[in-house]
């Protein structure tokens, strides 16, 4: 976590995070809130003098209001009065209760929408990485940020509504009892201020303590899961699943006990301030009953305190509640923030031809500081090449590779197509030039259409061109065509076939270049030999750019380049 996003104060986050639109909702919002909250307030003082006229009627004739209201309806008797004001308490209780609903409804219809709207451009920034800032990311981190901390951020989003709600609700009731006796409401505020502090203090911050804890045990969790998952087969050849076990129960068991930790002590301020307010109003009812020695004045007055306290309390420990889950969701605000923040260079889709060549002119590279992996390179492709890259493991041949093809870019230097500069602006139109066939093929567990296609539209005959073009549709005919499921990481797959779902997935949108980053390394002679054929085959018409060590893969090259900058003519074989 960076220092600059840590002195950035949480609400200066949230500004950042929601849009002008959020702001217009949040104002409307917070008007609802007050009105919620006089609505609540009501609720409450409208008990008091109910009660006073229930028990005593003739105070509705020495009542100013109630004397008022009786007379503009021209009420018959005192009883037609009382049941008036029954009825309308009652109409006002249901009006209460549709209000509370529809505003619950709209505060938590906002924060889980603005669950979706992080997760999604949390994505869209993943998405917008360039390549050597992807290379630096942690996958697992990446997805635990988009699926579970963009939640928690919605979340604590929605905890700060609830503690502007309750809060206007616990200051209108405050004021109340104020009116109604100042002195007992200075001492019941000293009281219960004094044990909000110590909550805050002790409670809060380790509450605080245990998201932190729970978010990196969380981090170790996930990624126990993937280094497990992702090796499979070398575990069971390793036959060290019981320290996996061991690593996963201690990590699982930590996670597991900052959450209990949490859970136990949510509830505590709840606990503490109930003790506190039935104390409180014990306290209460015996200081009215020595001052005033009337049950007639003290019931109202009791019924008053214990109405407000009622509603008070269960307020401040709702915020209070909020306020710990803030804390605890403290940390995936700062995360989110961090994301969201982070810079990603835009790039465009201005059209871009490739009649002709391609030019590297003088182009250097380096991962690290004075580390050069590739320095003042020149090199020229020719429409319809078919190159060979050759070089030590590790001398940049993929690098060179992926600065040709725009993965990467250049730090000195300029690649040109057809004389124009590759750049930000007609980037994405010239990848979409590149058919590329990795080392590594990654295959989710899908159809086969699926996996050619990814996230395009299926065009299934296109599909099956394609599939035949790569000389693997004989054998999904024999199964399910292209619906037929290859399994997690295409593990129900030779290493020859799922080469050729790669090339048909290269060919599917019929690109200028062909590219091959050791492709079919792999593999044995005789499966390299017809894939490498059908490769030649397909790319006649296309450039082909080859990474490979065995010669026999590069046999039908015009050109052999080393990285080290030196061109090679064709080697004849004999």
């Amino acid at each position: 976590m960076s220092k600059q996003s840590k002195q950035i104060s949480d609400f200066r986050k949230i500004r950042y995070l929601i849009t002008r639109k959020d702001k217009v909702i949040l104002l409307i919002l917070l008007i609802a809130t007050f009105f919620l909250s006089l609505i609540e307030t009501i609720a409450v003082s409208v008990i008091m003098p109910f009660i006073t006229l229930a028990s005593n009627p003739n105070i509705i004739f020495e009542n100013r209001y109630s004397n008022y209201i009786y007379e503009l309806f021209s009420f018959k008797n005192t009883l037609d009065f009382m049941i008036f004001f029954s009825i309308a308490l009652i109409v006002f209780y249901i009006f209460r209760s549709i209000y509370n609903i529809v505003y619950s409804y709209a505060l938590n219809r906002f924060a889980f929408r603005k669950y979706h709207f992080f997760a999604y451009r949390l994505f869209c920034k993943a998405v917008e990485l360039n390549y050597l800032d992807f290379t630096n990311k942690n996958i697992d981190t990446i997805r635990r940020n988009i699926i579970q901390e963009a939640l928690r951020v919605s979340v604590y989003i929605q905890q700060l509504l609830m503690v502007g709600s309750e809060v206007i609700t616990i200051v209108l009731m405050y004021a109340l009892l104020l009116v109604v006796s100042w002195k007992m409401t200075i001492i019941l505020t000293m009281v219960l201020l004094i044990n909000i502090i110590l909550i805050i203090k002790t409670i809060s911050r380790n509450i605080q303590k245990q998201g932190n804890i729970n978010i990196q045990t969380s981090k170790n969790v996930l990624d126990i899961i993937s280094k497990t998952l992702g090796n499979f087969k070398i575990i069971k050849l390793k036959g060290n699943q019981q320290k996996v076990l061991q690593d996963f129960d201690d990590a699982s068991k930590k996670r597991v006990d900052s959450e209990i930790k949490y859970q136990v002590l949510a509830p505590l301020p709840k606990f503490i301030l109930e003790s506190i307010g039935f104390c409180i109003l014990i306290g209460a009812v015996a200081y009215i009953l020595l001052k005033y020695n009337n049950a007639q004045v003290v019931i109202p007055i009791i019924s008053m305190y214990a109405l407000a306290l009622y509603r008070i309390l269960p307020a401040i420990n709702r915020t209070l509640q909020s306020y710990n889950m803030m804390k605890y969701y403290k940390k995936s605000l700062e995360i989110i923030y961090e994301d969201l923040t982070y810079h990603t260079e835009y790039e465009d889709n201005t059209p871009i031809d490739f009649n002709q060549k391609i030019e590297l002119i003088n182009i250097s590279f380096e991962y690290r500081k004075n580390k050069s992996v590739i320095k003042d390179f020149n090199l020229t492709i020719n429409k319809g090449d078919k190159i060979a890259f050759i070089g030590e493991s590790g001398a940049g041949k993929s690098t060179l590779i992926d600065l040709i093809i725009g993965i990467y870019k250049p730090q000195n230097g300029e690649i040109k197509i057809d004389g124009v500069v590759l750049n930000n602006e007609n980037l994405r139109s010239w990848r979409k030039k590149i058919g590329y066939i990795p080392q590594n093929v990654f295959l989710f567990d899908g159809s086969v259409a699926e996996n050619i296609v990814l996230s395009e539209k299926i065009d299934k005959n296109r599909v099956i061109e394609c599939c035949k073009k790569a000389n693997i549709w004989e054998f999904l005919d024999n199964n399910e065509g292209i619906e037929t499921k290859v399994g997690d990481g295409g593990i129900k797959l030779s290493g020859g076939q799922k080469q050729r779902i790669a090339i048909a997935r290269a060919l599917y949108d019929n690109p200028e270049i062909l590219v091959l980053d050791e492709a079919t390394s792999a593999l044995d002679n005789e499966t390299e030999s017809k894939i490498m054929d059908e490769i030649y085959s397909v790319a006649e018409n296309k450039t082909l750019l080859i990474i490979a060590h065995r010669l026999s893969t590069i046999q039908k090259c015009q050109k052999i380049v080393e990285v080290n900058g030196k061109i090679k003519p064709k080697q004849n074989n004999k």
